[in-house]
């Protein structure tokens, strides 16, 4: 059997009259077969080239015509060009192409308009399984190692979304870097398109739909003062933001997480990106909204599922207040028995519930810091992939979740700070629950949250004015 390959310039009629040869020969003979390549007029030169020095061979015009000694793909006989492949159809089969010159141009502008669409075709084909482009930075510590699985198994953004996760680190983390790519290509999961390491971080954020900010700084409170701390946060953050607004699409989102200074390297990044949506940038307060969950279940002897809005205030990583006013329980075994969806209220199953508040859960709450801050990964890896499937697919309907968010003075807080409060999330945004209401106890605490925050959002802007003095400007305030 003879299987040639035709390829040639979408536009070329020498092209179009081997082309109809070619197609005439296939119709009427058994044991002919032709597999066609067009490419369009810019790409030509180069692929002409590319395919003449992978294979040996000399030749400069379209078409290009070779037949193939195995199947598609296999060892080719390079034949020539038009003039050669009629010569070859006039020796074995005794037929030729008598086309005139008019028909080979009408043909010839055809095929370009007919390559035009095929390509269009396929890149909005493409573009519908266009995989999320998720980044993550700090990708060498173990939130990351413990997030990819959660992010790739299809739960957070749905069994037909495909993802591509690209890790980003310093130089020193390369060869632990391309351990996890190894690791989690094994893994074969299917909706992961492709995951890669970075460490040139001029090559970040290429294209992110995501980016999941994961840097630390190490706290030794004997060695620095806060101020040497706020400018490393501040440090990484002008790095980060411009490049977000340089290589991330214009939607992306940003989510601050880890172990320290949550909220201000949300503000921070807003601060040095300053065309970042405000809205599109978070801190995930959902480690302590867990943490605090199964501790109450353990005092209530229930499934810690069962345990509903509970509220974490002010600052994520820093001072903040747990509040149990709104906080509901679900399937709790008590006396009043009713339906599964049937709430009670938390705090009227608790005896003598404000006293306990004031001494016990006050007392174990500095061990849910540490608890907290000492985590290996699966807490707060869980926390991230949790809002992310809030984020993309909503929460549940009626359920607080906790996020820090850019303030607009809900709740008598001061604008411009980044401050953990209750949220809602649906159709792809979320949006502020200022129909909760909170008593003047609890009012009184996030003032003196607040005061905490602007003293250090201060402090960041000294710093910022002393490296840049014209990158203050730029904070809200």
């Amino acid at each position: 059997m003879a299987k040639l390959v035709l390829a040639g310039k979408a536009n070329c009629p020498y092209y179009a009259k081997a082309e109809l040869l070619a197609d005439y020969l296939q119709a009427n003979l058994l044991d002919f077969k032709v597999h066609k390549i067009t490419q369009h007029p810019d790409k030509w030169e180069q692929w002409l080239h590319d395919i003449c020095e992978m294979n040996g061979w000399e030749h400069r015009q379209s078409p290009i015509i070779w037949r193939e000694l195995l199947d598609r793909g296999g060892k080719g006989l390079l034949l020539g060009g038009v003039d050669d492949f009629l010569e070859y159809a006039q020796h074995y089969y005794g037929i030729t192409s008598m086309m005139l010159s008019e028909e080979m141009l009408d043909i010839a502008e055809e095929n370009l308009q007919a390559h035009i669409e095929i390509e269009k075709e396929e890149e909005e084909i493409k573009s519908l399984i266009k995989p999320l482009q998720i980044w993550i930075t700090s990708a060498s510590g173990p939130i990351c190692y413990q997030l990819i699985p959660l992010l790739a198994n299809g739960e957070v953004f749905g069994m037909t979304t495909e993802i591509s996760i690209h890790l980003l680190d310093t130089g020193q983390f390369k060869e632990f870097l391309c351990g996890i790519v190894m690791e989690a290509e094994d893994m074969a999961f299917p909706l992961l398109r492709s995951i890669s390491e970075h460490t040139e971080i001029d090559e970040a954020f290429v294209q992110a739909d995501i980016i999941i900010v994961l840097d630390d700084v190490l706290l030794n409170c004997e060695a620095q003062s806060l101020e040497n701390y706020i400018r490393e946060v501040g440090e990484i953050c002008q790095v980060y933001a411009p490049l977000i607004e340089k290589n991330a699409k214009s939607e992306v989102r940003v989510i601050s997480s880890g172990k320290t200074f949550v909220n201000l390297k949300a503000m921070m990044i807003m601060t040095y990106g300053p065309s970042i949506k405000p809205e599109n940038v978070i801190a995930i307060a959902t480690s302590w909204e867990s943490a605090a969950k199964a501790m109450l279940a353990r005092k209530l002897n229930m499934n810690a599922a069962g345990v509903k809005d509970v509220i974490v205030w002010g600052n994520i990583t820093g001072c903040n207040y747990i509040d149990l006013s709104h906080a509901k329980l679900y399937g709790y075994d008590c006396a009043l028995w009713g339906p599964a969806n049937f709430p009670r209220p938390l705090l009227n199953m608790i005896y003598d519930s404000s006293k306990w508040i004031h001494s016990e859960f006050q007392s174990a709450q500095s061990s849910l810091s540490s608890q907290v801050c000492h985590c290996v990964g699966i807490l707060p890896a869980h926390a991230v992939a949790t809002v992310l499937r809030y984020w993309y697919h909503g929460s549940p309907p009626g359920e607080i979740v906790s996020v820090g968010i850019l303030t607009k003075g809900q709740f008598c807080i001061p604008e411009g700070i980044v401050f953990s409060m209750p949220v809602r999330f649906q159709n792809g945004n979320w949006e502020v629950m200022t129909e909760l209401e909170i008593n003047e106890t609890t009012q009184e605490v996030l003032g003196r949250l607040a005061h905490q925050l602007i003293q250090e959002k201060l402090i960041a802007l000294k710093e910022i004015k002393e490296m840049h003095p014209y990158g203050a400007d730029k904070i809200t305030s």
